[in-house]
């Protein structure tokens, strides 16, 4: 009988965490006994909890991945799931099981916990970096996001995509023929992703800079942008990123 990994979530976007949870009701080997939202939560709840395994995240807040793991005495076994691929060498160096790129998809995550069986005859199993880096195929130059629907996988442009925008928990990409399509990811790893191409103007909306038509000053060094999709969109910003936006602007 295989062994059940009692495991811990931690990754501080509750999103990604119940995206993990939800792939994971059909794997017999893992039985989720916690999250946490941050490294201070994660240490707290790995003295309390004792998890077997973490799936941990490694940008979070007080604490990243790395220096959580640093203050464990004996850390449990370790998949690292971030959006972050050029983490993928000190993933490798801190032996974890597997490092898996958000968002994380169930076939992919399936392959990681079956990694899992081999760690009673090799308790230091670790990750040679060619396989590491061969698994992580790391596209340098992103030119389409995916979006499921149904059955279909639907591959937008980028330079289709007019903006994106969060709504609770729930993010949208908007294209310039006025479409919107749900997707998996979140404002934060978009951004990283297209912080070329895209600027983020408030804590739920990112623009394509190809696509502004005009940008009016508002009050309270606030700014207006107006796109060119088919709607004409109207976007504001928020006070807070005023500041760099009139430096990434010259305003």
């Amino acid at each position: 009988m295989d062994k059940i990994w009692k495991a811990l979530i931690i990754d501080d976007e509750e999103l990604a965490r119940k995206r993990l949870i939800r792939l994971m009701t059909d794997l017999p080997t893992i039985d989720i006994i916690g999250e946490a939202g941050n490294g201070i939560e994660g240490l707290e709840q790995i003295e309390l909890l004792e998890p077997d395994l973490i799936f941990l995240d490694i940008e979070m807040p007080l604490l990243n991945g790395f220096e959580m793991l640093s203050k464990i005495k004996n850390p449990p076994k370790v998949i690292f799931t971030t959006a972050y691929d050029q983490y993928a060498v000190k993933a490798f160096e801190e032996e974890s099981i597997d490092y898996l790129l958000k968002p994380i998809e169930k076939e992919r995550l399936t392959k990681a916990v079956n990694k899992l069986k081999s760690l009673r005859q090799s308790p230091d199993y670790s990750i040679p970096l060619a396989m590491l880096m061969q698994q992580l195929k790391i596209r340098k130059d992103i030119k389409t996001l995916t979006v499921k629907i149904g059955d279909r996988i639907l591959l937008i442009k980028l330079t289709d995509l007019a903006f994106i925008d969060a709504e609770d928990k729930y993010v949208f990409l908007n294209t310039i023929d006025g479409k919107r399509h749900l997707t998996d990811f979140t404002i934060t790893t978009l951004e990283e992703k297209l912080k070329e191409m895209f600027v983020r103007i408030s804590r739920s909306t990112l623009i394509n800079t190809d696509l502004i038509k005009e940008i009016r000053k508002s009050f309270n060094g606030c700014y207006f942008f107006m796109m060119t999709d088919f709607h004409n969109t109207k976007l504001n910003s928020s006070r807070s990123y005023g500041p760099m936006l009139k430096e990434r602007f010259d305003l």
